[in-house]
């Protein structure tokens, strides 16, 4: 064997063990990191941020969620996917943080850490924040039919149980008016529905689900303390 062809196989087999590693240690932290975009096709400012999202949004680590809001609907362009419940899971975000104000793009990590992320070294910044400071929570357990979450240490208050379905294909949406005219957007991972489950208070809970309403569509499940706090665990299917 050639000293190239035995480095090309060293790297790779580096490559494979950093990656299993990866996933062992999202596992046994709680899952993936989640990172949440806040956006609207109505915002000139949010195609670099999606795009920083599209990036990571294969990695195993991560959990890529895309979500529209609908605050710029009335200046000029309706967003096609914007729903008012997460318009009200960004203000949550907000108040738990101490923001008098919601804005777009924001990128929010585990539900603990707020930033734009227009700015690539930024938006690598917040993902690394997750990476360093992912809290140990309960196992979850994802199938067509059921969500399970394990026993743990709840917090000191009641968490909430979340079942998210988001589209991973690239959807192209032209824009007629607004800051965007003209434009044609790329937009992935775009959730699509949000439903709190339940809750979880640290025994084991279980919880019955529907198969989604596009099969292309992915599932994530999130535990997480109440009124936009923490996120404790998370898993997708």
């Amino acid at each position: 064997m050639s000293y190239r062809r035995w480095l090309a196989l060293a790297l790779a087999v580096a490559l494979a063990a950093c990656a299993a590693k990866t996933a062992d240690v999202a596992s046994a932290v709680g899952g993936p990191i989640v990172v949440e975009l806040y956006q609207s096709q109505g915002c000139s400012s949010c195609p670099p941020a999606e795009a920083n999202l599209a990036r990571i949004a294969d990695r195993p680590d991560v959990i890529a969620l895309n979500f529209a809001v609908t605050y710029w609907d009335q200046l000029g362009w309706k967003d096609t996917f914007a729903q008012s419940a997460f318009t009200q899971r960004q203000w949550d975000y907000a108040h738990a943080m101490g923001q008098g104000n919601v804005f777009t793009p924001e990128v929010v990590v585990d539900g603990r850490k707020g930033g734009v992320g227009i700015a690539a070294p930024e938006f690598a910044q917040l993902i690394g924040f997750g990476a360093r400071t992912r809290l140990a929570g309960p196992a979850i357990g994802v199938d067509a039919r059921r969500v399970t979450v394990a026993a743990g240490a709840p917090g000191p208050s009641p968490g909430d149980v979340w079942l998210i379905r988001y589209d991973p294909r690239v959807s192209l949406t032209p824009v007629g008016r607004g800051e965007n005219a003209g434009k044609t957007l790329p937009q992935r991972d775009i959730v699509r529905q949000l439903i709190r489950l339940g809750a979880w208070r640290g025994a084991a809970e279980s919880f019955s689900i529907s198969p989604p309403a596009d099969p292309a569509w992915r599932t994530a499940v999130l535990v997480q303390a109440a009124n936009g706090g923490p996120i404790l665990a998370a898993a997708k299917a």
